[in-house]
């Protein structure tokens, strides 16, 4: 186990979660799962998900997510944007703004192309500005329409 492991506490939906985390994200496993009962549902579990280690819970109606955590999602282009943005779409997730998705557990992830990052790093504030100003219209981000507005700043 890592030093520092990302701890989740979910309402009741812990076994769906894991299931379409390690479902969506190479490099995932279910690791050890402890039950309510033989047959219960999952009380709580360690994970592995795109690489990245989890311990979670079942903690009931007391614990939600909120905005002030989010999951960022490093995209290596447009293709991986639209994948998993598609994935958590079709298992019910809503998408926010600036290519935040809340998936339907209530946990919020950023999916994001590495290429934004490449154009905000530009030491011309200008073109900075210009891309910042371009993805905060966006709900999904879109490299072409970030590179637009990069180039004309």
């Amino acid at each position: 186990m890592n030093k520092v492991t990302p701890f989740l506490m979910f309402n009741d939906q812990l076994e769906a979660a894991i299931e379409f985390y390690t479902a969506t994200f190479p490099d995932s496993q279910v690791r050890n799962v402890a039950r309510s009962g033989q047959d219960g549902p999952i009380r709580s579990a360690e994970f592995v998900v795109g690489g990245q280690v989890f311990m979670a819970f079942n903690g009931g109606s007391y614990f939600s997510f909120s905005e002030g955590v989010s999951l960022y999602v490093d995209c290596a282009d447009q293709r991986e944007v639209d994948d998993y943005w598609d994935k958590f779409l079709k298992a019910g997730a809503t998408p926010t703004a600036c290519g935040w998705i809340k998936d339907p557990f209530g946990l919020s992830w950023q999916i994001v192309p590495r290429r934004f990052n490449e154009l905000i790093g530009d030491s011309n504030p200008t073109k900075v500005k210009a891309v910042m100003e371009a993805m905060m219209k966006m709900v999904k981000l879109d490299v072409a329409a970030l590179e637009k507005a990069y180039d004309e700043a």
